[in-house]
């Protein structure tokens, strides 16, 4: 294994959560700033993730086409300099702007790192101590985000959140420059799938969107409307994969078993801790009456613990093999939801839930993501940008229906819907035949 090449691109990773949730606690300031009435803040917290999951196997494309190396540098360079108009942005519009082309250059960025750290590592061990690492420091980002969004509101003001951005990714494009010197040999040639890439973004774009509007009842018919919009379009696409000559995401890869069990078990992995997350953030901040940085303090829990589980799990992933460690995975975000809603939301009860939920992502992050790409080598860019976006799904609906079932029934019942569906497919992960090898 390369330490320098993984440690950078894990650094890529980072930065790209990140952008999802370190704007969340700034946005009563940013609004402030730029003059805007309360209606924007969901726009301004739901842009980023949706131009990042939209885009995703699109930038995996990308990189397939023009190389991956090339594509990242792309990516970091286009995420740093619109990081400077979002922080020199006097309206909101401009805020939005800088949301949408960070979110879309990080959706560029992400599969292209994945691509080149699976690249730089032998199959094994070695390959699995890769995923570990990247796993980590994509679950701690997007529980870090709160706290460096609010430390860095509180200490310098909004737009630091979008200005340290730019020294941030300058010494990460030198950092690729320097260290990341190989990629994978040959490109597709062929002619890009350009209707398959609009069908792809006008059907997920909708559904991120929707689902946010659905966990307020004034908004949630539009919610509901644009999720529907969003599954419609998701049937042309799948028809356009069928019919194209040169699809955006090869046949090859709709038949592969691996790719297809990765993108469920991500889409879990995160409806089931992102969800609880903000119900954890709502509980600390709106019932008990943390500042946002206590909370997010509280929530560290979850990111030191995802550190501590993807460690130990870069050792016994050979060991379980990635059903197994999966179904452990999964059963441990399953356990922190039941800590949850047994302990009543209190702060202790809190701070061990999603710790124990960080020790389970940890497992089962390095277990979806080693599956999913686990397919020949021709179709591992198109398989992360794919895992990637069931991951990004996975946030947007497992929040929004967590979030419903919460401000129905209760905050106990949110987080034990969350427990049951993990607990599930942990169950469905043992009892299903093994996964085979690419």
């Amino acid at each position: 294994m390369r330490p320098g090449v993984v440690t950078v691109l894990c650094l890529v990773q980072f930065v790209d959560v990140l952008g999802v949730t370190s704007v969340v606690t700034a946005i009563p300031a940013i609004l402030a700033g730029v003059d805007a009435g309360p209606s924007a803040a969901g726009p301004v917290a739901t842009t980023y993730a949706m131009f990042f999951g939209a885009v995703l196997v699109l930038g995996a494309r990308l990189g397939d086409r023009y190389g991956h190396r090339r594509v990242l540098l792309v990516g970091i360079a286009v995420f740093g300099a619109v990081s400077i108009v979002g922080g020199t942005a006097h309206d909101v519009t401009q805020v939005l702007v800088a949301r949408a082309v960070q979110g879309a250059a990080a959706a560029v960025s992400a599969p292209s790192a994945l691509r080149l750290l699976l690249h730089a590592v032998d199959d094994g061990a070695a390959r699995n101590r890769a995923l570990a690492a990247w796993s980590a420091v994509g679950a701690a980002a997007g529980a870090t985000g709160f706290l460096i969004g609010g430390a860095l509101t509180t200490a310098l003001g909004w737009s630091a959140v979008f200005w340290v951005n730019a020294p941030v990714a300058a010494l990460l494009f030198v950092g690729v420059l320097l260290v990341v010197r190989v990629q994978p040999d040959g490109r597709d040639t062929g002619p890009l799938d350009v209707l398959g890439a609009v069908l792809l973004v006008a059907a997920v774009m909708p559904v991120i969107a929707g689902a946010a509007l659905l966990e307020d009842a004034a908004t949630r018919p539009l919610g509901a409307g644009l999720v529907a919009l969003g599954a419609g379009v998701a049937v042309l696409f799948a028809v356009r994969m069928r019919t194209a000559g040169a699809p955006l995401v090869p046949a090859e890869a709709f038949r592969s078993v691996n790719l297809r069990r990765g993108s469920v078990q991500s889409f879990v992995n995160t409806a089931t801790t992102s969800s609880s997350a903000v119900l954890a953030t709502l509980t600390l901040q709106d019932r008990l009456g943390l500042s946002a940085v206590l909370a997010g303090c509280t929530l560290m829990a979850f990111s030191l613990a995802v550190v501590v589980g993807s460690t130990v799990t870069g050792r016994i992933a050979d060991r379980l093999g990635p059903d197994r460690l999966a179904g452990t995975g999964l059963a441990g975000i399953a356990l922190g939801n039941v800590v949850l809603v047994v302990t009543a939301g209190t702060w202790w009860g809190i701070a061990v839930g999603v710790a124990v939920s960080g020790l389970g992502i940890a497992a089962a992050s390095v277990a979806a993501t080693g599956t999913g790409t686990s397919v020949p080598d021709a179709l591992t860019g198109s398989a992360a940008g794919v895992v990637n976006t069931g991951a990004q799904l996975g946030t947007a609906l497992g929040t929004a229906a967590v979030v419903l079932v919460a401000a129905v029934a209760g905050t106990p019942a949110g987080w034990g819907v969350a427990a049951a569906a993990a607990g599930a497919t942990a169950a469905w992960c043992f009892l299903r035949r093994p996964s085979v090898t690419r």
